[in-house]
Order: structure tokens, then sequence, then C-alpha cells
């Protein structure tokens, strides 16, 4: 059993620390989160968390303390005095917020802790680092997922539902793409230490959509450019998968905030903007009919991904199968392939 004490000083995360994992929450028990990183991405987790039943912000550690104590006073949870502090507070599953080089690390020392990892995204920098983070939640029999939010909002499960019902066929063609320009200098996005980078960043959102309807990557061409700081600030896509062919593109320097589109013999999908956030989509049928699809979300839309994860710990799944660990591998295997074109290789690699 987990020490369910008081977050105390422990030794770092060096350590060879294990504790046993305890008897997967059943029923309606209450999941008790910690959360790694007090960022912009780990308010929006903790605001959703509110809508999510039965579950709590139970404990949470940063590098930075005076970040730390702010949050819990505004969101509640115990503030960790060390990461290992964090591991043996009792809590059941983290949330990983931190930057993403440091995602691996962290994810690895909770599973061989005995928890559940819910990961954000991208789960982490290269493929080599992903199958270590597998490897330790199979040794560890934990539950990891990327924290990949489009395939949970309502919409998009209504889309699914929509054309299984009413098909416009296979898809065959993919498009979607996301440029954000104005980030500024020191932004993590921007890192080449942190492995920021457009592809990263943002095209893993792009890498997703083609692989859920595509299937698995078998070709990637890539075109892009490296800003001054290392990383790259724009990518375009052209990837041959399974199923078909996907048109992406990721950026930081210019402006393209935009939709998706699915196109298949019977018809097309246009996910209206953001399709990452989705709300609308537009399906056009090649006989004429149109049918529109509005399903609004609540809670900012991470409690989606969050409430399934708990639901996956209650009935003792170690993989999700709407974000099954293929999926991430497939993903990542785009962006190393996306990256090598591109000539970008982060410390370590």
């Amino acid at each position: 059993m987990r020490d369910n004490g008081a977050c105390s000083e422990l030794h770092g995360l060096e350590g060879t620390m294990t504790i046993a994992m305890e008897q997967t929450p059943a029923g309606n028990a209450v999941i008790r989160w910690g959360i790694v990183g007090t960022g912009r991405i780990a308010r929006r987790f903790a605001q959703g968390l509110a809508h999510v039943p039965q579950a709590q912000l139970t404990a949470l550690w940063s590098r930075r303390a005076g970040p730390a104590t702010a949050f819990a006073g505004e969101f509640g949870g115990e503030v960790c005095a060390s990461f290992d502090a964090l591991l043996a507070s009792g809590i059941d599953a983290l949330y990983i917020a931190t930057v993403q080089d440091s995602h691996a690390e962290y994810a690895i020392a909770a599973l061989q802790a005995g928890l559940h990892v819910l990961c954000e995204k991208p789960a982490t920098i290269n493929a080599a680092q992903l199958e270590r983070v597998l490897s330790a939640a199979r040794a560890a029999q934990g539950l990891f997922m990327e924290a990949m939010k489009p395939p949970f909002y309502p919409l998009y499960r209504k889309l699914r539902a929509h054309l299984d019902a009413e098909p416009i066929g296979e898809v065959g063609l993919v498009r979607a793409g996301c440029s954000v320009p104005g980030v500024p200098d020191d932004h993590p996005a921007l890192s080449f230490e942190h492995a920021g980078g457009a592809l990263l960043d943002i095209g893993v959102y792009e890498m997703f959509l083609a692989v859920d309807w595509l299937g698995a990557p078998r070709d990637v061409q890539t075109l892009g450019r490296l800003g001054s700081t290392g990383v790259d600030t724009f990518a375009s896509l052209n990837s041959q998968h399974e199923r078909g062919i996907a048109q992406l593109f990721c950026g930081l320097d210019l402006h393209g905030k935009g939709d998706a589109l699915l196109m298949a013999k019977g018809g097309h999908v246009t996910i209206h903007e953001p399709w990452w956030n989705p709300s609308r989509a537009t399906i056009r049928y090649a006989d004429g009919r149109v049918v529109e699809l509005d399903e609004p979300f609540e809670g900012g839309g991470l409690n989606y991904e969050t409430a399934h994860f708990c639901e996956l710990i209650r009935a003792g799944r170690l993989e999700s199968p709407l974000m099954p660990h293929a999926t991430s591998l497939q993903m990542i295997a785009m962006a190393d392939a996306a990256r090598a074109a591109l000539g970008l290789r982060f410390a370590g690699e």
C-alpha cells in the first residue's frame, strides 16, 4: 500500500524507490490525482477535473515552489516537497504537464512507483523513448495513455457514430493543419533544450488525425525550415498510410489556424476550426445530402480524456481503446521521420 501521509521530502528522482501497486479502484471509487508541473496546460487539466465525477486533485509538485503554492491555492491539492514525495502521496494517477523533454523520465518513475500515468502530448520526444515508457508500463502492469484530446470530445465521437450509421466510405485523404505566429522567444515551443518545435508541439495533433483515420504511416515526405533557436518553425508533410494519404502542416511563424478535411468516395467531412477542439462538423454526401453536427463541449475539453482515463482505471484496463499505444507509436514515428528530413536532432538522440 502507498504511504497516504503528508508530502514529505524523499530522495531525488535518480533514486530507486518503488511502491507496490495497490488494488485497482472499482465501481465509483474516487480517483486521486497528482500533477507534475503547474503551467498553462496543468491549469486546464485542473479546471477540467472539476467536471469529472469521482475524481479529485490530491497532490502536486513543481520545480518552482511559488507557482506550485499559488496553483494549490486556486485548485486544491497538497504541494509536495519533491517528485518522489508526490509519487508517495497516496495518489492513484499522475498527470504529466511538464515540458516534453522530461515526459519519459517522469512517466517511467511514476509507473515504477505503481501509478497510472496520463501524459501530456507528445508522450515522448522520439519513438525510442516511448518504447521505454511502454516497456515500463507493461512491467508494472500500469495504465499509460498519451493525453491526445480530440478523440474524446463529444463532437468527434458523434461524428464517428454517425459515419458508422450513414457512411461515406473509407476515408482516403486527411488534410489538416495549424500554425500560430508570435510565439515569444523564451517559450518552450521554441526551445531546443526542451525539444520544442512545431512538429512536436502542434504537428502531433495533425499526425493523430492522419493515423486515426488512415492507419499506420508507410512513408513521410517533409519540407520545412528551422528557426534561429534551432527547432522547426514550419513543416509541411505528405504521408502515405495503410489506407490513404495525408496532407498536414504545422508552424510557429505563420498564421494558419484552421479546419480539417476527411475525404471518401461517398462524400467528405469538414471538422470546423479549431478542429483540435472540435464542436462542429459538416458532412456532405456525394448524393447532395448535407448533415450538420453541432456538439458543444464543457469544462475546457480536457475533462473528457480524464473521465475516460478514470473509467479505464476502475475497469482495470492497461490501455485505452480510443487512444491505444499503437496510435502513439505511429504518431511519434511520423514525427521522427519528419525531423530526420529536416536534420533536427535533439541532445542525446
